[in-house]
C-alpha cells in the first residue's frame, strides 16, 4: 500500500506556470507504482492529465495538456511533480495524484488504485 501527500496548489493568472508535487510513503514508495494525475472541473467526471511508467520510464499525457505539462519522479525523494506551464481557465481543476499497482501507466483514471487527497489549482483570466 501507499499513501500520497500532495502540495503545491493554489490560484494562477492565465498564461502562469505552477509546479504539484506528490510524496509517496510506504514499504516501496513510487518504485513499486505507475504514477499519475487526474483533474476533476466542477460539474465535469475526473479527466486523465498525465502519467509515467514506474521509474520514469515512458510518460503519457491527455491532448489538452501535451507540450504544456511535464510529468517528472524523483526516486531518491520519493516524490513525483507536474509541472504545469502556459496554464488557462480550463485547466482549473481540482488536481489528484494517484498510484496504479503496475509497471505500467494508463490514460484511464479508473485504473488507479491509490489517490492522493487533491488540491485546488485556479487559473484566472
Amino acid at each position: 500500500q501507499v499513501q500520497l501527500v500532495e502540495a503545491g496548489g493554489g490560484l494562477v493568472q492565465a498564461g502562469g506556470s505552477l509546479t504539484r508535487s506528490c510524496a509517496a510513503s510506504g514499504r516501496t514508495g513510487i518504485s513499486g507504482y505507475a504514477m499519475g494525475w487526474v483533474r476533476q472541473a466542477p460539474g465535469k467526471e475526473r479527466e486523465f492529465v498525465a502519467a509515467g511508467n514506474q521509474s520514469g520510464g515512458t510518460t503519457y499525457y491527455a491532448d489538452s495538456v501535451k507540450g504544456r505539462f511535464t510529468i517528472s519522479s524523483d526516486s531518491a525523494k520519493n516524490t513525483v511533480y507536474l509541472q504545469m506551464k502556459s496554464l488557462k481557465p480550463e485547466d482549473t481543476a481540482v488536481y489528484y495524484c494517484a498510484a496504479r499497482s503496475s509497471r505500467i501507466a494508463t490514460m484511464t483514471s479508473t485504473t488507479y488504485d491509490y489517490w492522493g487527497q487533491g488540491t485546488q489549482v485556479t487559473v484566472s483570466s
